[in-house]
């Protein structure tokens, strides 16, 4: 396992976690269609939340957010739309970012709500 793929995971476990102790109720993980992957699907009042989680160990090319480009919320949006085509949700929805930067072994979790607009 290549220590890239070994940081997402820790990072995903991270803002699993981060999200539990806020209240929300993580219904999958690494969910996937198609070559949509969606790191965490969590519920919180009657919210519908579709997560993606940045880890970095460093800010010097920019913030961990800042990597959610125009072709990842693309994906997003389809594994989404495919999720609750399939649950047959019919609630509110948000797309939010959890962003983590590591640095010296210390993880500094930042929470975006509805970071896509």
């Amino acid at each position: 396992m290549t220590d890239k793929i070994k940081r997402g995971q820790e990072g995903e476990e991270l803002a699993a976690s981060f999200l539990e102790e806020k209240g929300y109720t993580i219904l999958e993980r690494n969910y996937r269609h198609r070559k949509s992957e969606i790191d965490l699907i969590v519920c919180k009042d009657r919210w519908l939340v579709f997560v993606e989680v940045k880890t970095r160990t460093s800010t010097a090319f920019g913030f961990p957010e800042e990597f959610v480009d125009y072709a990842k919320k693309r994906m997003i949006f389809q594994g989404a739309l495919h999720y609750m085509t399939e649950k047959d949700w019919q609630g509110n929805v948000r797309y939010d970012i959890v962003a983590i930067h590591v640095d010296r072994g210390l993880p500094d979790i930042h929470h975006i709500e509805d970071a896509f607009y």
